[in-house]
This record gives C-alpha cells, sequence and structure tokens, in this order.
C-alpha cells in the first residue's frame, strides 16, 4: 500500500512538473503583485456591469419567488454533482480518506438523499470537500502566479485558469445528451450560484476590485494549504 502510494505520488508530481514547465515563468512571478492589473480591471468592470443587469436580477428573482426548500434543494443538487470533481482530486491529491468520504457522499445522497436534493450526508458526519484541480496544481507545488480576471468567469490566476477545463470533464451535466436540458442545468447551476452571493455583497468595503482580489487570493492560499495559513486579511 505505501510502495503504490508512493508511486501514486510521483506519477502526480511528474504531472505537476510539467504543468508548471507549460506554464512557467509567468507562474513564478509573486501573485500580489498583480502586474496585469489593468487589463484585469477592464475585464472586471465588463463583469460587473454583466452581474449589475443580469445575473444580479435574476438572482434576486429567484430568491423572490422560489420558496426556500425548493432553493436548498436545488443546491444540494448541485453539490451532489459536484462531488465527482471532490473525489478525482482528492485522489490526484493522494488525499485517499477525503476520496472515500467523497464517494460515500455520492452515493448516500444521490440514493437516500433523492438524487441529491436532500443532503444526508453532511448529518451523518460526512463533511463535505471543495475540490479543484488548480488546487491539486497547487498541492504539488505549482505557484498561482499572477492574479487574472477572465471574461464570464471572474477572479482567477495563471495557474487556475487553464485547472478550470479538466475540472469541467468532471461535470457530469457536460455528458448528458440531450442539449436543452443541459443547458437549462448549466443556466440554473449560475443562478443558484449567483444567488449565494448576494447577501455577502454588503461585506464589500472600499475598492471593490481590490477588495475581491484579495478575499479570492487568501481563500485559494487557505484552501490549498489547509487552513494553515496566517490569515492577514
Amino acid at each position: 500500500m505505501c510502495a503504490c502510494r508512493s508511486n501514486f505520488s510521483r506519477c502526480i508530481q511528474a504531472l505537476a512538473c510539467a504543468c508548471f514547465i507549460m506554464i512557467s515563468p509567468l507562474c513564478r512571478a509573486d501573485a500580489d503583485v498583480d502586474p496585469w492589473e489593468g487589463f484585469n480591471r477592464t475585464v472586471f468592470a465588463f463583469n460587473d456591469r454583466l452581474d449589475t443587469y443580469a445575473l444580479k436580477p435574476l438572482a434576486r428573482g429567484y430568491q423572490l419567488v422560489t420558496p426556500r426548500i425548493a432553493q436548498d434543494g436545488v443546491h444540494d443538487f448541485f453539490n451532489n454533482l459536484g462531488e465527482v470533481k471532490n473525489l478525482a482530486n482528492n485522489l490526484l491529491q493522494a488525499k485517499f480518506h477525503s476520496a472515500g468520504v467523497d464517494t460515500s457522499r455520492f452515493l448516500l445522497n444521490s440514493t437516500i438523499g433523492l438524487v441529491g436534493l436532500v443532503d444526508v450526508a453532511t448529518p451523518m458526519g460526512l463533511q463535505r470537500s471543495d475540490e479543484d484541480f488548480g488546487q491539486t496544481l497547487g498541492h504539488w507545488g505549482v505557484r498561482s502566479g499572477p492574479y487574472l480576471v477572465l471574461p464570464f468567469l471572474g477572479p482567477s490566476t495563471l495557474r487556475d485558469a487553464p485547472a478550470m477545463l479538466p475540472d469541467a470533464y468532471a461535470n457530469p451535466v457536460r455528458y448528458i445528451a440531450d442539449v436543452p436540458t443541459r443547458n437549462s442545468l448549466y443556466g440554473v447551476s449560475i443562478i443558484d450560484g449567483r444567488a449565494q452571493y448576494l447577501k455577502a455583497e454588503k461585506l464589500i468595503t472600499g475598492d471593490k476590485y481590490n477588495f475581491i482580489r484579495s478575499v479570492y487570493l487568501q481563500n485559494r492560499e487557505f484552501r490549498i494549504q489547509g487552513g494553515n495559513v496566517a490569515d492577514d486579511f
């Protein structure tokens, strides 16, 4: 078992090194420097207008007309689909215990929890992970690189932006053959995700760009380090 884990770890380290070489030397830059601030602020302003006139009104309308119990069910449903991504990245990080928890959560919530509409796993002590491929690369030593704001997608880094692609392939919605159903699920997922942050907007102070940038970068560092960071925000 130890030898298998060692070989697996070496393989993942090799993968991380390959990814590191592909995006080096830019990835070696300190993310706090923000060398692309001019570009980032332009994209941020575009995203902010899109959010103000489209996503935020949709999210508010969704909360207004949808009963709370239904909102919770929708959110739990998409969280359950996300267990596939969590499982894949926990395996890539050699976190086998967490991968086992992810598997148990998915099986329990998909069956007893009515295809994920009810989260029965958390009350049973099976806490949800929140892993992605960017965190996997960070786990194996790939630095974040400069901060980067993506059109439509929002805050990211040079490391995390291309890492979104492998995660997209871990989304079960991608493999639904019926296009209208697949697109409808994507749309509901976006609105549900935006609705989760409506209350959090009240916490924003000062320059909105700098605030969101600081929150994003520190949150990413917190996740990658497993909470073992000094929070100076």
